[in-house]
């Protein structure tokens, strides 16, 4: 069966569209059609460049300006020193062949791994802008024949022709593609006079070329023009927000949101999404705001949190405008700040992952893809999960889902900014981290369930919920939240075997990930530098004020952490179990 939807070309008047179901327009792909116009508008590119030196070495070669391009390399060759030369050789070797490849390799490499940095489009743009510049250089070399210039050249000539200059090209598509993406996809006040750097490497290239009497003006003239047309040809095919293939209708969402919305409800749904506007894009909310659609949930609202109000009061407003659901779009302090209103309250919630962390939803398996995690919360089911409730000297009474601690990990929360977080992800924690390590090992008191008191020395201690970090890292691999329990770990490490053997303990784990399995009882166990306990209740006491955190936030120092365990307090929609 097929959904025929109304035209918005005309008002929403006019022919219908017959549209697939289940398919939206707005993620259509169009990869073939991409490749197919990149390798068309690259046939274009390379006739014009071509031409242009077809007319240089032809009908124009007798008049000006190419009269006087001799004149200007002889002129270039008799300011030679021995510190100009040194320098242009720097500066030639930047377009060099293996110094391209090499660096647009590493580029993509980061591009693709490292979080929270541009994804594969912008690798993929990179990639093709320098390889499509290669093949053109390629051709245009084989259809104009030009000898190099009458003077003395510093380098060995390649068996091409001077038309166009290869180093140029190369290096305006590396280096300018990479402005580029510093430019579109970075936020720091930095980018701009990266930027500036980076477009300044090509043409200390051409210019290094033309001093080496590799080439005449027009030759790198023609090879700034390959690459600046390389990356423009290939960056309005697959850059995001500039694709002109595969690319949806401006009100493609409007009409799968529509079409969506036609569809017979049972009943009205009420949602209230409580939003983090610094981590999620107008892109990533109105893909929420189809998926909701596409599931019954009409006319939702969107809530923005605020640097005075993380979450709590957005949700506690949606519960009393009658809201059946909550959706907590950010990462671990939103979750937590909404998680704190909702505590007890039965109201189902459903984990949007767009932070740094995202400890809750990686330990409940949940996709980190946000339209993916809400459809799949969408259509699980609701499982009770247990919270944290702690205080301390100097902030109130709070709840948390992931993980609570003083020491080192709460230090390398504080040393750690939001810029650095926005440019490198969770990889900015472990770089802060390292600052840490010098400082005093603290000394506490701590007493489980009413028990005796233990008197210990940390580096950092833990009070979890769940089990694994990033990476893979299991810090408390026994952990799991919905076991009614909580789970401390007392990290001591002493000398450089005794941190190798903290990071064997991180990294072996035995994660038992969204916790399903028989109940846990209450346990005690140490594993060379690191002890662990399980509790209901726990008081820690520091002899002077430590760094503390409460899911990734720092809530300041102190002397001072109680916490305790509410078990089933948040209910979470989750994909159903496997039976």
């Amino acid at each position: 069966m097929e959904t025929t939807v109304p035209e918005r070309g005309t008002g929403g008047r006019g022919a219908p569209a017959t549209r697939r179901p289940g398919r939206s327009p707005a993620l259509s792909s169009g990869t073939a059609k991409a490749a197919a116009r990149i390798g068309a508008f690259a046939v274009c590119q390379a006739a014009v460049i071509a031409g242009a030196g077809l007319l240089i070495t032809g009908p124009a070669q007798d008049r000006w300006p190419m009269t006087s391009e001799d004149t200007a390399v002889e002129a270039l060759e008799d300011t030679r020193t021995a510190t100009l030369s040194t320098a242009s050789s720097i500066a030639s070797a930047l377009g060099d062949t293996s110094t391209v490849v090499g660096l647009t390799l590493l580029a993509c490499l980061a591009l693709v791994l490292v979080p929270r940095l541009p994804r594969w489009r912008e690798a993929v743009f990179l990639a093709v802008g320098v390889s499509l510049q290669s093949v053109v250089f390629v051709l245009i070399t084989a259809s104009v024949d030009r000898t190099r210039p009458e003077v003395e050249r510093m380098d060995d000539s390649p068996p091409t022709s001077s038309y166009t200059s290869g180093h140029t090209g190369a290096a305006t598509a590396l280096y300018a593609g990479l402005a580029v993406l510093v430019l579109s996809r970075v936020r720091a006040p930095w980018r701009k006079p990266l930027a500036a750097l980076l477009l300044l490497l090509p043409l200390l290239v051409g210019l290094a070329r033309l001093y080496r009497g590799m080439h005449h003006p027009t030759d790198v003239a023609g090879g700034l023009a390959n690459g600046a047309l390389s990356l423009f040809v290939v960056g309005r095919a697959v850059l995001p927000g500039h694709s002109w293939v595969g690319r949806p209708p401006a009100d493609a969402m409007d009409i799968a949101v529509a079409a969506a919305e036609q569809r017979p409800a049972p009943a009205r749904k009420e949602a209230a999404v409580i939003v983090n506007p610094t981590v999620t894009d107008e892109a990533t909310r109105e893909q929420l705001r189809l998926v909701l659609a596409q599931h019954g949930y009409r006319d939702t609202r969107f809530v923005d949190t605020t640097a005075e109000d993380t979450g709590g009061g957005q949700t506690a407003e949606a519960l009393r405008t009658g809201a059946e659901l909550i959706v907590v779009c950010g990462g671990d302090g939103t979750v937590r700040a909404v998680a704190d209103a909702l505590a007890g309250t039965g109201v189902p919630l459903v984990l949007v992952p767009s932070g740094t962390g995202n400890l809750l939803a990686r330990n409940l398996d949940l996709p980190l893809k946000p339209a993916e995690a809400l459809a799949a919360g969408l259509t699980g089911e609701p499982r009770a999960l247990d919270l944290g409730r702690i205080e301390g000297d100097g902030f109130p009474v709070v709840h948390f889902t992931a993980m609570a601690g003083a020491g080192l990990d709460a230090a390398m929360l504080e040393e750690t900014s939001d810029r650095a977080k926005s440019a490198l992800g969770w990889p900015a924690y472990v770089l802060a981290g390292a600052k840490g390590l010098r400082a005093p090992r603290m000394r506490l008191t701590v007493s489980l369930d009413g028990g005796p008191e233990l008197h210990r020395t940390a580096r950092m201690v833990l009070l979890a919920n769940i089990g694994t970090v990033q990476a893979g890292a299991a810090p408390v691999p026994a952990a799991r939240p919905d076991d009614g329990l909580l789970d401390l770990a007392v990290f001591d490490p002493r000398g450089a075997g005794g941190w190798l053997r903290a990071a064997g303990v991180l990294l072996r784990g035995n994660g038992r990930g969204s916790g399903s399995g028989s109940p846990r009882t209450a346990t005690d166990s140490v594993r060379g530098p690191v002890e662990f306990h399980t509790f209901r209740r726990a008081e820690l006491t520091f002899t002077r004020p430590q760094p503390r955190e409460v899911d990734g936030d720092p809530v300041g120092p102190g002397r001072r952490l109680t916490a305790e365990v509410r078990p089933d307090a948040l209910t979470v929609m989750l994909p159903a179990r496997e039976h």
